[in-house]
């Protein structure tokens, strides 16, 4: 059963493509409770199949990725905290959500735009808090398209290398994950240390 939809849906993502690549990503990036694993893990399995450019799929779920999130960025840049508090649940955004990662944007700082891209559950909304304060859009953008990139990149490689076996694919992506969530916490210290330094400096 379980192999049956992983082949419907691995033949799903051969049709629609890589616009259709950067559609799903957009969508999962923006405010729809989209799993990325679904998108690109299959997209790599097809580049191994070599039905699919390998560096054409990165570059599509890349794309998706920094769209809907620099939407969301825009989104809360015109719109304002109080509609976004009042309408919010429309877009699965309760305002106790919205509250926590404003509170996470305001202890990571900016970096945040990079790290929140790893982070499951955070992803889809830390663009919001960046829009409500107007953080510089090209160091949105360039944050974001790394953390994206650094995410999309695990799970294409993890579809590329181990191929349709389910188990493999999902005892690794629990590794992936790990190892992702480590890399924040170092980036985050690192960050936190730096601007630090940089407060004292300029006392």
């Amino acid at each position: 059963m379980i192999h049956e939809i992983a082949n419907q849906i691995v033949q799903s993502i051969g049709e629609i493509g890589y616009f259709g690549i950067f559609a799903l990503m957009f969508l999962e990036s923006s405010f729809f409770p989209f799993p990325s694993e679904v998108v690109m893990i299959p997209a790599g399995y097809l580049a191994f199949k070599g039905e699919m450019n390998l560096y054409l799929a990165v570059l599509a779920g890349i794309g998706g990725s920094l769209a809907g999130a620099l939407f969301n960025y825009y989104l809360a840049l015109s719109v304002g905290r109080k509609f976004l508090i009042r309408y919010g649940k429309y877009i699965f955004l309760k305002e106790e959500s919205l509250n926590k990662l404003e509170t996470f944007f305001a202890k990571h700082g900016e970096v945040s735009t990079f790290n929140g891209r790893l982070l499951p559950g955070i992803r889809q909304y830390i663009s919001l808090p960046a829009g409500l304060s107007r953080m510089n859009v090209a160091k949105f953008s360039l944050y974001t398209a790394l953390g994206a990139g650094i995410w999309v990149v695990v799970l294409v490689l993890l579809g590329y290398f181990l191929g349709s076996n389910e188990e493999m694919v999902s005892k690794y992506l629990s590794t992936a994950t790990i190892i992702a969530l480590t890399g924040v916490v170092f980036i985050s210290i690192f960050y936190i240390v730096r601007e630090k330094r940089k407060r004292e400096l300029y006392k």
